[in-house]
């Protein structure tokens, strides 16, 4: 399934840029980021409960915003892109590390 994830961190301290290198961390452990607070992850289920127990560990509530989009299985038909720097399909083409 297809998880969108996007998040805005409070940077009014040191913490919060932690924090911020940590959902980052997080995100690119399990997909690939396709703006600056903007991940899409290709993931099983399993792996969804692993990866957002770990963002709101992370994340501080009273400061800090996170938003899920589940896009399900038929995702393609329903993400368009359009302009610059169009992240690649490597939840399709082969991606040589």
């Amino acid at each position: 399934m297809l998880m969108l994830i996007t998040y805005d961190i409070s940077l009014e301290d040191e913490a919060g840029q932690a924090r911020l290198r940590r959902i980052a961390k997080h995100c690119l452990d399990y997909g690939v980021r396709v703006q600056y607070s903007v991940f899409e992850c290709d993931i099983a289920p399993d792996q969804w409960v692993v990866l957002k127990a770990k963002l709101l560990e992370t994340y501080n509530p009273d400061t800090d915003s996170l938003r899920f989009y589940h896009l399900g299985s038929k995702w393609r038909g329903k993400v368009e892109h359009h302009g610059a720097k169009a992240a690649p399909d490597v939840f399709k083409d082969t991606l040589i590390v």
